[in-house]
């Protein structure tokens, strides 16, 4: 009993300050109740013993089962799926084994106690699974059994126990119902060194809890897999919340208090036009993504808000209303340079120019030639008035042609710069008596050349009368 009572005594001291095996990374730490049962046959010794897992299952004649809670366990994760633990156990052997011809051994219920430490490795990461955990273990401990017919100790001092300490091995199974409950069964080798303990096979099955995990925001995911573990969350997004239950998470949502769609980054698109409110500019109205969310009515790559005609198609450049033809010659305003009096496309908007024929051209020339001017004047004599008369005649009758008008001179004189002034006067003023006779002067330019462009020989009267002479042209 004073064994027994140490054993108990040590048990409570590793339950009250925890220094034992873990379970996993959430919850650290597991207790585990059960019962368990001793096989000292299948351990390579002679009989009434056997060899090595000789009749490994032969629960009947070899294990010596206690009917009550029998062993008590507790493990605390360390990591990378390692745990360290204590475990504390009891039992009544009532078996040894058999004969060499299979006659069954008996021994009187001798006491059985252990108290084993170990170090536990899961296989649930290796095997990709979660609910079903194979483990394998090893460790020591030291294990005590009542003296009987096969196992005397002089060393007992009168206890009754034959105790030696054990280097134990162990594989096991363990199935979850939940992330905390769960059902345990292990069967470990203890092999002791010393002649008045038996090496033996101890089996357990019982139920394990595991606790000591935190879950600050209370949302069901441990704080050591919650990545936000101050905030309520959900499992799908490790921790993290979706606040607008849109399914996704708010650190990836753009606007995580509006439901929106993935391919907005959680946005909403409220009017259906395939762009997102949060770059909608007119998120109520269904637009184009071209222009940024808002409608073109006309269709003119304009927005209606921008657009002056909204219904009518029109030109960017003109604030999206078509460009007017005000005279309705096909030629728009914008590129009719006679944009209120109706033109040709081919004269860029303006009527086209009826120029006098070959003949009126000689016509004008000719009545020109015989304006007659004072001696060494720009004044006109009494009879160039009626040929002055004629030549406004014949320019209002062509109102788009232009004209020049050219005057010259004859050679007499040595002063070639008074002859080049008085051609340019002369010119001059037969076009200001054309303009003061309604010609525009817009029609009209005058030029002089002096002496330099004789018709006649200036040797002569009749060719220096020839040479005095002002021509009107129809202009290039």
């Amino acid at each position: 009993m004073k064994n027994l009572n140490r054993l108990i005594l040590t048990t409570l001291l590793v339950f009250a300050f925890g220094n034992v095996n873990a379970q996993d990374e959430n919850n650290p730490w597991q207790i585990a109740i059960g019962v368990n049962a001793v096989d000292v046959f299948p351990v390579g010794e002679d009989a009434p013993q056997g060899d090595y897992f000789q009749e490994f299952y032969n629960v009947e004649d070899h294990w010596s089962i206690l009917p009550s809670i029998s062993v008590i366990s507790l493990q605390k994760y360390v990591e990378d799926g390692f745990s360290m633990g204590i475990s504390a156990s009891i039992n009544r052997l009532d078996k040894w084994g058999q004969t060499q011809d299979g006659t069954a051994v008996s021994v009187n219920n001798l006491m059985y106690y252990a108290i084993d430490g170990n170090v536990k490795y899961s296989l649930s990461e290796l095997f990709n699974t979660k609910k079903l955990e194979p483990f394998v273990g090893f460790g020591g401990g030291f294990t005590w059994i009542e003296e009987g017919s096969f196992n005397t100790s002089s060393d007992s001092a009168g206890s009754g126990l034959a105790g030696a300490g054990t280097l134990n091995g162990t594989v096991g199974l363990a199935y979850w119902f939940s992330d905390n409950v769960g059902i345990t069964a292990q069967s470990t080798y203890k092999h002791s060194f010393q002649d008045q303990l038996t090496k033996h096979f101890q089996h357990s099955v019982g139920v394990a809890f595991k606790f000591g995990g935190t879950d600050t925001d209370g949302d069901g995911i441990y704080d050591k897999q919650d990545l936000c573990p101050e905030v309520p969350g959900l499992e799908e997004f490790n921790g993290c919340p979706d606040t607008d239950g849109d399914g996704i998470e708010d650190s990836k949502d753009t606007c995580p208090e509006l439901a929106g769609l993935a391919e907005f980054n959680g946005c909403p698109d409220t009017d259906g036009d395939g762009v997102s409110d949060n770059n909608d500019t007119c998120p109520n109205e269904a637009g184009l993504k071209a222009l940024a969310g808002c409608p073109d009515a006309d269709a003119d790559g304009l927005a209606d808000a921008q657009d002056a005609c909204p219904n009518e198609a029109g030109p960017v450049a003109n604030n999206g209303c078509p460009w007017k033809d005000g005279d309705s010659d096909g030629v728009l305003d914008k590129d009719d340079n006679c944009p209120t009096e109706p033109g040709t496309v081919a004269n860029n908007g303006c009527p086209e120019v009826v120029i006098p024929s070959k003949e009126d051209q000689n016509q004008l020339i000719n009545y020109s030639r015989t304006i007659n001017f004072a001696l060494g004047k720009s004044s006109f004599k009494a009879d160039a008035y009626p040929t002055l008369k004629a030549i406004t005649a014949i320019l209002k009758e062509y109102p788009k042609a232009n004209f020049i008008v050219e005057g010259h001179t004859d050679s007499t004189g040595t002063n070639k710069n008074f002859n080049q002034l008085l051609s340019e006067r002369r010119a001059k003023k037969v076009v200001d008596y054309l303009v003061d006779n309604g010609i525009s002067a817009a029609r009209l330019a005058s030029a002089g050349f002096g002496e330099n462009n004789p018709i006649e020989s200036n040797m002569t009267a009749t060719g220096r009368a020839a040479n005095r002479r002002v021509e009107v042209k129809l202009a290039e």
